[in-house]
């Protein structure tokens, strides 16, 4: 039962989840480490050691660091928190960067002295950077999620520490369910969330409207648009996967995250204000179509975890198609089923880091969620016993989050193995 309590987390929950960050998260989380271990060290560095863990490398490797003139990967993630990052500014670490830095940024990429290692025992989210001057050492870890600091040092000595498992205080996000995700959607005051939703509205759409005005990537939106007859499904997956398009390369401009993700945000947020002003819908409907969208996404990743060979956007397309069913006037059962029925579609997808392919991933994340809505609309949907899915939505979430969680992980070290090949 939806409490007035609980109704103030769920609030807290989006106030916490949707936040802005400039490029790929994880590439930003090593500058943000970065530029935090400078502030630390308070000289100039003449050389440094970087200790990330496979996923980092996964998620670091190929994405395009804003900011940089068009420098992808770890190294260049590196360089530009060290040279240009505000450690203050968290997930938007490279968000004042000018033209002088970014040829700073190039040159100390190409030529500082940085040792970088995948060590065996690292977690699953690690970044460890170490930096020496003249008379210093600095050191800073982050773990479990992007703007975790577990541990700064300065010449050995501890100036702050926290244990592994203690995340920042956090809203618990296992209250979350999907009666009470639509309970709230249908209740809460949304003066009380219209400036979280509204600043996800104008940023994801922005770098949507820029993704399709110029060329980025594989240009996946403008392809969909060329290539299929316009509807507002098509349109719906094609502004997702623009946002993308840009995010993955290079864009500057911000997006607001979900789950600690930019294409998850995008993803959660972007088809469903197609839907509302496609359809004409109300600022207050598309508001709280959002509250579902957002919420749906969060509970989803939440037994999955930050980083998993399972591809994030899976959840937050599906995230998507429940916050559209809202828009269409479905209550607690449709809204389940379009979930279930998203879900038995596409939970094979899996993570091979961010890259321009992620556009696609998001094309069709958002095409089988918008199927499982229409699916249960057209009297049809999957049952207890197809596959992974179980009788009831939270069981069937309970079957993925298990499925990504723990049976993915040889999965993950795979694709981690198979990416760090030279050929």
């Amino acid at each position: 039962m939806l409490t007035k309590e609980i109704s103030q987390q769920y609030i807290r929950i989006l106030k916490e989840e949707l936040i802005p960050a400039m490029g790929c998260t994880e590439p930003i989380s090593i500058a943000y480490a970065a530029a935090k271990a400078r502030a630390t060290l308070g000289e100039t560095a003449v050389k440094g050691e970087l200790s990330v863990s496979g996923n980092i490398v996964k998620n670091a490797k190929s994405v395009t660091v804003p900011h940089t003139g068009g420098l992808r990967g770890i190294a260049s993630a590196f360089a530009a928190g060290l040279v240009a990052g505000r450690a203050e500014a968290e997930l938007e670490v490279l968000s004042e960067v000018d033209d002088k830095q970014v040829a700073e940024i190039k040159r100390v990429r190409d030529s500082f002295p940085l040792e970088t290692r995948t060590p065996d025992d690292a977690r699953t989210f690690d970044i460890g950077v170490t930096l020496y001057s003249q008379n210093h050492v600095s050191y800073v870890r982050i773990a479990d999620t992007h703007t975790n600091i577990v541990c700064v040092k300065l010449d050995g000595k501890t100036l702050f520490e926290k244990p592994l498992e203690k995340q920042a205080q956090k809203t618990d996000r296992s209250i979350l369910n999907v009666d009470d995700i639509y309970e709230f959607a249908q209740t809460v005051d949304v003066e009380e969330v219209r400036e979280t939703l509204d600043r996800q509205i104008d940023y994801n759409m922005a770098i949507a409207e820029e993704g399709l005005n110029h060329d980025y990537g594989a240009n996946v939106g403008k392809v969909l648009l060329r290539t299929y007859q316009p509807d507002i499904k098509i349109t719906a997956r094609a502004y997702a996967a623009a946002a993308s398009d840009a995010r993955m390369n290079g864009c500057e401009l911000p997006v607001i995250i979900n789950s600690g993700s930019g294409n998850q945000g995008i993803t959660a947020s972007v088809p469903v204000v197609v839907y509302a002003r496609g359809l004409h819908m109300s600022k207050e409907k598309l508001l709280r179509a959002l509250c579902v969208s957002n919420l749906v996404t969060v509970h989803l990743k939440s037994g999955i975890g930050t980083l998993s060979a399972y591809c994030g956007v899976v959840s937050a397309g599906a995230g998507a198609a429940c916050g559209v069913a809202y828009l269409l006037g479905g209550g607690k059962k449709e809204i389940a089923h379009t979930l279930v029925n998203a879900l038995a579609i596409d939970s094979g997808i899996i993570c091979d880091g961010a890259k321009a392919s992620c556009a696609a991933k998001i094309a069709t994340a958002v095409e089988s969620g918008l199927l499982g809505l229409n699916m249960y609309y057209n009297g049809n949907q999957f049952y207890a016993g197809d596959g992974i899915v179980k009788k009831g939505v939270e069981n069937t979430i309970k079957s993925v989050s298990r499925l990504a969680h723990k049976g993915m992980k040889e999965t993950d070290k795979e694709i981690i193995r198979i990416m760090l090949e030279t050929e």
